[in-house]
């Protein structure tokens, strides 16, 4: 059974920074994408940040500059870290999997796992 789970989220004042973690379990091999999406309040679910399973990442224009995504294949881990953290970030952060890119260079796309969520709220 494929699990995600995050951690991380809270509290934080507006310019300082977080870190999130999603643990994941159950994959045959960690030839997958992972991403993280986030979910404002009142407000559609958008995707942050993907990173490949060749570890490329892809980041949305929003956070770019800001956010980086990373992940660590032997502790079944993706973290992402964020700096100069705004108001409009505040949102639900989910991490997701989803099926491989067959070539470099590949964007992530199809998620089909997804974790429950942690809460972050920046605040001024």
């Amino acid at each position: 059974q494929v699990r995600l789970l995050e951690s991380g989220g809270g509290s934080v004042q507006g310019g300082g920074s977080l870190r999130l973690s999603c643990t994941y379990s159950g994959f045959t091999d960690d030839s997958v994408c992972m991403a993280w999406f986030r979910q404002p309040p009142g407000k559609e679910r958008e995707e942050v940040a993907s990173i490949n399973n060749f570890g490329e990442p892809v980041y949305a224009h929003s956070v770019k500059g800001r956010f980086i995504v990373s992940r660590d294949k032997g502790k079944h881990m993706l973290y992402l870290q964020m700096g100069r953290l705004m108001d409009d970030d505040t949102a639900v952060y989910s991490c997701a999997a989803g099926p491989p890119v067959t070539l470099i260079f590949g964007r992530c796309q199809n998620f089909d796992t997804w974790g429950q969520g942690t809460q972050v709220t920046v605040s001024s």
